[in-house]
């Protein structure tokens, strides 16, 4: 998980800072599979990134956090894309900076 997470923030430091970067990752949520394009742009980018790579990862860090929280978390309410990392990538491309 955490090569992903790291290769999820190298890619959003570069959307930042690079235009171009940042336009094509966008543009993948125009696309019918969004998610598989934004995977294919990844890996077009240099990022051996897939589908299930990006979910898992998601997953596994939020049971990760409930784990490590609250006596095991099990009763605190999950927030809406807390364990998305895809939707956490753009929201953080496309914030007010």
């Amino acid at each position: 998980m955490s090569d992903i997470v790291a290769m999820l923030d190298e890619l959003q430091h570069k959307a930042l800072h690079n235009k171009e970067i940042k336009q094509r990752m966008l543009a993948t949520r125009k696309e019918a599979e969004p998610l598989s394009a934004f995977c294919r742009t990844c890996r077009e980018l240099g990022y051996e990134i897939y589908e299930m790579d990006v979910i898992c990862a998601g997953e596994e860090f939020h049971a990760a956090m409930k784990r490590s929280t609250n006596g095991g978390g099990e009763n605190s309410p999950k927030l809406d894309y807390e364990d998305d990392f895809y939707e956490l990538f753009f929201a953080s491309i496309t914030a007010d900076r």
